[in-house]
C-alpha cells in the first residue's frame, strides 16, 4: 500500500503562493499518474491537476494558468505550484496515486487564502 504525504499548506493572503508537495512511499514512483483534488466545505472533492508517468499535464479550467503540478521521480514527489491565490481556492488539497490497481490518497493539507 502507497502512503502520501501532502505538506507545504497553509494560511496566505490573495494574490500570494504555495508550494504544495506530496512524498510517496514507493520505489515505484515513476510508473504512477499522480494528481491534486481540493474539497472546499460543502463541495466535492475536484480535480485541479493532474500529471502522468510521462509527464503530461491536465489542468481544471478554474487553476489553468495559476497553478502548476510537476514530479521529481529522483525524489518520490509531486508538487504543486500555486501563484495568484484567490479565497475561492480555500480548500483542503489532497494528493492522489494511480497504476494499474494500486491507488491512494493522502491525509490532505489545508490551504486558506484570506481575501
Amino acid at each position: 500500500q502507497v502512503r502520501l504525504v501532502e505538506s507545504g499548506g497553509g494560511l496566505v493572503q490573495a494574490g500570494g503562493s504555495l508550494r504544495l508537495s506530496c512524498a510517496a512511499s514507493t520505489s515505484d514512483f515513476g510508473m504512477y499518474y499522480m494528481a491534486w483534488y481540493r474539497q472546499a466545505p460543502g463541495n466535492q472533492r475536484e480535480l485541479i491537476a493532474g500529471i502522468t508517468s510521462a509527464g503530461t499535464t491536465n489542468y481544471a479550467e478554474a487553476v489553468k494558468g495559476r497553478f502548476t503540478i510537476s514530479r521529481d521521480n529522483a525524489k518520490n514527489t509531486v508538487f504543486l505550484q500555486m501563484n495568484s491565490l484567490t479565497p475561492e481556492d480555500t480548500a483542503v488539497y489532497y494528493c492522489y496515486c494511480r497504476w494499474i490497481l494500486s491507488t491512494a490518497w493522502g491525509q490532505g493539507t489545508q490551504v486558506t487564502v484570506s481575501s
